[in-house]
């Protein structure tokens, strides 16, 4: 099987007759104008079939990689195929930072904002908030420009490649700033539920690794700020600050993950948990999220532990994370602040399915939403229900590509 028509995980062969790679924005307008039936194609990251067609795949990695920086207006304009490692690195040589990264710089930046993939931090909007503008080729090839505060802008950043294929975004940023990352092992499950919302508060970003059997860990990511002499506790909640470096993904080296253990470094090199040169997570393994509203997410996180005797057999490792509430009509945290419960399983279709299908019976009390680009069993007229502006959506679909050109399955089932 051809790696180039799979998905990064594999557990997804893509239902494609070609995949184009265009090396210009005009031969990338020319392909959609004439081809019936196209999808955009990211860095492969998505777990789901929400790239997939049975038309024709186009990924946008060849555009030239594009990198503007407006310092007047803290901005930067950057080819949709871009790896978020690479733009990082040449943001920050050029003294800007942006607000927040998700664990792996290897994935592309319109993808991830198509999806409203996330980074964490109890102030931190996911990544498609720092979007400002984008540059889209619609239906008839016609390259548009959208830009924040326009009618409708709110429905078209989480678009899910919906409303047309994306050549270039501008996202705001901020002045580079330095982080100090550091681990803390044996953190109480119990902890974790009675002190919640202290723990992710205590810093710019954390995270909560846990295999639901014993094994729970937290990053703890400070901001380094001007004076600041902040030194980490060595017995925070209850647990013991690492003694050397860590990787979240039992049985995986440290190596591939950024550094830890305190040392301060930039923005873009502490934020992830994965180094760009590296495997990012363990390589091999299948991904389910569920995106939870704040105030429940207490009773959600007892939920799933109740469940630990059927999670922990096909499950790697767990993460808890928190997203600040957005305005983004298909954002996961549309609204609401959130925790996101992600599950890193093993690379068993069969065995995970029920499993994610209990514990998504057991979300349901909770108005869970499941990111769009992990796998996930809930019926579609549920997920439906929980995006108020989905209707709105709908309409601005019908504006942007009335024949269903960049439509596919995963569109049919859950926008409709």
């Amino acid at each position: 099987m051809s790696a180039e028509r799979t998905n990064w995980a594999g557990n997804l062969t893509y239902g494609a007759t070609r995949i184009h790679a265009p090396s210009s924005v005009e031969e990338l307008q020319d392909l959609v104008a004439r081809t019936r039936r196209i999808r955009a194609l990211g860095s492969r990251h998505s777990f789901s079939d929400v790239a997939d067609t049975t038309g024709e795949l186009v990924s946008v990695a060849g555009l030239p990689p594009r990198i503007e920086v407006d310092a007047a207006a803290r901005t930067v304009t950057v080819a949709a195929g871009l790896r978020y490692g690479d733009l990082a690195e040449a943001l920050h040589r050029q003294g800007w930072a942006l607000h927040n990264l998700g664990s792996l710089p290897h994935i592309s930046v319109a993808g991830a904002v198509a999806t409203a993939t996330h980074g964490s931090g109890d102030g931190n909007g996911n990544l498609a908030t720092a979007v400002a503008g984008l540059q889209l080729v619609r239906a008839d090839g016609e390259l548009v420009t959208l830009r924040r505060g326009e009618p409708d802008f709110a429905g078209a950043v989480v678009s899910l490649g919906a409303l047309g294929v994306v050549a270039a975004v501008t996202l705001d940023v901020v002045p580079a700033f330095d982080v100090r990352q550091v681990v803390y092992d044996d953190l109480a499950l119990d902890t974790v539920a009675e002190r919640f919302d202290e723990i992710f508060a205590a810093a710019y970003s954390v995270s909560v690794f846990t295999d639901w059997a014993g094994t729970t860990r937290s990053w703890v990511k400070h901001r380094v700020d001007d004076g600041d002499d902040w030194t980490p506790d060595p017995a925070w909640m209850g647990a013991r600050l690492a003694d050397g470096p860590r990787n979240p993904v039992p049985g995986m080296p440290a190596v591939n993950c950024t550094e830890q253990l305190g040392v301060p470094g930039p923005w873009y090199d502490r934020l992830p948990h994965f180094r760009l040169g590296f495997t990012p997570s363990s390589g091999e393994e299948l991904q389910s999220e569920f995106l939870v509203p704040r105030e429940h997410a207490v009773e959600a996180f007892g939920a799933v532990a109740k469940l630990a005797d059927r999670i922990t057999p096909v499950l790697q490792i767990s993460e808890l994370r928190t997203v600040a509430a957005d305005d983004l009509w298909l954002s996961s945290s549309y609204g609401r602040g959130v925790v996101g419960l992600h599950f890193t399983w093993k690379k068993d279709s069969d065995g995970v399915r029920p499993v994610l299908a209990e514990i998504e019976r057991a979300l349901t009390p909770y108005d869970a939403r499941p990111h769009w680009g992990k796998l996930f069993t809930v019926a579609p007229e549920q997920v439906r229900e929980r995006y108020p502006r989905l209707a709105d959506f709908r309409r601005l679909r019908g504006e942007y590509d009335p024949d269903g050109r960049f439509g596919n399955a995963f569109l049919d089932r859950f926008v409709g």
